[in-house]
């Protein structure tokens, strides 16, 4: 008989203690949502309009403003390291552009003078870009001289042609088996 008696408390104990963990787990997900359909707040405090107070993280004020000043230090630290690697893209952009020769874009070259001096390029493109221009100086250099000489290309030929023939047939005196 005492066994039973202790089954049945057991039994109750294991019932109101599922009706709380249940009533627990209703409150947790619909209460935030019962509350703001009644417009109640079970506290009596005024509405924070969404806003994160200190007593809504369970800090003192001191470490809740040291947090926030955190968090504004570090969204200061990433806008920065953003707006640097737009500005990197950019003179990456600006840099093959010269490179290949394409037109310059506004928005790159306004992005890469917002930037300043803090911008780096890679040392694969640096070379590269230094390589053609090199490139560039000696094709230049060789074209500008032909370019200069200021002669057609049949006069060449034709000066080109007398002069095999002078020494064909300065060949042919000094040598009588030709």
């Amino acid at each position: 008989m005492r066994e039973r008696a202790c089954e049945v408390q057991e039994s109750k104990r294991v019932r109101s203690r599922r009706a709380w963990t249940m009533a627990f787990l209703l409150q947790q997900m619909l209460g935030d949502k019962l509350k703001n359909m009644t417009g109640a707040n079970a506290s009596g405090e005024e509405e924070t309009n969404g806003k994160e107070t200190a007593e809504s993280k369970g800090m003192s004020r001191e470490e809740f403003e040291e947090y926030q000043k955190q968090l504004i230090e570090e969204k200061i630290a990433r806008d920065k390291d953003f707006a640097t690697r737009k500005a990197e893209r950019a003179n990456l952009r600006v840099q093959l552009r010269d490179k290949y020769r394409l037109p310059q874009s506004a928005m790159d070259d306004a992005t890469v003078q917002m930037a300043g001096d803090d911008l780096d390029v890679p040392e694969e493109l640096a070379k590269m870009v230094e390589e053609d221009e090199e490139q560039e100086e000696i094709n230049d250099s060789f074209l500008g001289r032909l370019q200069s000489m200021d002669m057609d290309l049949d006069t060449i030929k034709v000066k080109a042609q007398s002069t095999m023939n002078e020494v064909k047939q300065a060949a042919e005196e000094k040598c009588s088996c030709m």
